[in-house]
């Protein structure tokens, strides 16, 4: 039993997240042991774990209640209850924050994507979000879609802390890195410190599943892994690059990258394939509960990933053979999940409705 597994891929210099939170986890004490027990730095979040939270658990109803009668409601309501969450497990976080010069320790909640296509609405909420919880481990999610760089470049250039979501291949992720770097020199442009942090998240699982029924039998589950080591690869560019360099001398940290949907959807694969093959120095992985009790009681992450991301260019090509189009699979990809992006947020605001209607 590797029970030493997370301490093991915090050694090789990933970080590991765990990509959950609930009222209970936090009540029950369990994030608390997460952390002394698995080396868990940081969390993320999003809207369908918030809504199968309150949904299907009374853990909200007693602040929902009360939320109610100070006349929230909807959105609004949602996000008071978001923010008290987050806020409670940044302050878990902090002393890793500290303890790792602010570089890790953070927890992350999701915009609305109502403004999806309004970059000024999304900037200004991003503000707001980060404002109410107080916290400056906080970071605000912003999809990385073609009409979310904007926002992401004027939130960074505001000094928001963010987490650029949606991400799932090399050449979205290097648009996410640009409209990060944008943001920095417009910073310092103006007289303003580049120490402003950032992720850019990319989605793992999701490859695999999209072409499981379409490549011979010995393909399945390695393309996640090779777009996955391709940004690697990338990241690493960037982070040598004049340009970058010239950032990190006037007080400029990496956005690091983050691979994130790194739950396995293949019941007959490892079910921490994800973690063991991507344990990439100054990355994050973040995983669902399952996985995080899976690596820790099996992992196998032995060694680091090296710094020209390995054999990813021999397997993507196999892909190529197999008839995949990778370029317009990953554009599938980012507009599929922005589309249930926006089914999960109206789900999730469904179901406080309803739970609202059944308290009152």
């Amino acid at each position: 039993m590797a029970s030493n597994a997370p301490a093991k891929l915090q050694s090789l210099g990933q970080s590991l997240w765990l990509d959950n939170i609930t009222r209970d986890l936090l009540d029950s004490g369990t994030l608390k042991r997460y952390i002394d027990e698995f080396s868990v730095t940081g969390l993320t979040s999003n809207p369908s774990i918030f809504d199968a939270a309150i949904a299907k658990n009374p853990w909200y109803d007693e602040e929902i209640r009360k939320q109610l009668d100070a006349g929230a409601k909807g959105e609004e309501l949602f996000f008071r209850l978001a923010v008290q969450d987050l806020s409670r497990a940044a302050e878990l976080f902090l002393p890793v924050y500290h303890r790792t010069a602010t570089v890790d320790g953070f927890v992350s909640l999701e915009v609305s994507p109502v403004f999806a296509y309004d970059t000024k609405a999304t900037v200004d909420q991003a503000k707001t979000l980060h404002s109410q919880a107080g916290k400056p481990n906080l970071f605000i999610k912003i999809p990385g879609t073609k009409e979310g760089l904007p926002a992401i470049e004027d939130s960074i250039f505001a000094g928001i802390p963010i987490n650029v979501t949606l991400l799932f291949s090399t050449d979205q992720y290097k648009a996410a890195a640009e409209a990060y770097l944008k943001g920095l020199e417009r910073r310092v442009a103006a007289g303003l410190s580049p120490d402003v942090r950032s992720v850019a998240s990319l989605f793992v699982s999701r490859w695999d599943v999209a072409v499981t029924e379409k490549v011979p039998a010995e393909l399945r589950n390695t393309l996640g892994m090779a777009v996955s080591r391709q940004a690697y690869k990338a990241y690493r560019d960037i982070l040598e690059s004049d340009r970058f360099q010239r950032l990190e001398n006037l007080g400029a940290r990496p956005q690091r990258l983050l691979f994130a949907s790194t739950g396995v959807k293949d019941k007959n694969a490892s079910d921490t394939l994800y973690i063991d093959g991507l344990a990439a120095p100054n990355t994050v992985n973040t995983m669902p509960e399952a996985t995080l009790k899976a690596f820790a009681e099996h992992g196998d992450a032995v060694a680091a990933l090296p710094r020209d991301g390995g054999d990813f260019e021999a397997v993507l090509q196999q892909h190529l053979d197999a008839g995949i189009d990778l370029t317009a699979l990953s554009a599938q990809l980012q507009s599929d999940g922005a589309k249930s992006f926006v089914k999960s947020w109206d789900e999730l605001l469904a179901a406080i409705e309803s739970k609202a209607k059944v308290l009152a």
